[in-house]
């Protein structure tokens, strides 16, 4: 089980990027949970097998259509972490 925190930054808030980050989680079996920040980015929380965690991290990091632009992925596994049933948006 691969855990992770993710920090994604550019134009990524009114375009659409936390219901692409829920609906690719769901597509790869991740759970967690995503949210904007105040200052412009998205942060993600997302725990699931490590195949599943490539291919969301390597649609994450192209974003959801031509209107966003995702400039950087800022990436950390984490060690210790709670356990989530599903993936969720966070308001």
């Amino acid at each position: 089980m691969k855990n992770i925190h993710a920090i994604v930054e550019g134009r990524v808030q009114g375009v659409g990027f936390r219901s692409f980050t829920q609906s690719t989680a769901i597509e790869n079996n991740i759970v967690g949970w995503v949210k904007n920040l105040e200052n412009g980015s998205v942060e993600i929380i997302a725990q699931g097998k490590e195949e599943e965690m490539e291919d969301f991290l390597a649609k994450i990091k192209k974003g959801p259509s031509m209107f966003a632009k995702v400039r950087n992925v800022k990436l950390e596994e984490r060690k210790d972490f709670e356990v989530f049933n599903k993936f969720e948006i966070k308001y």
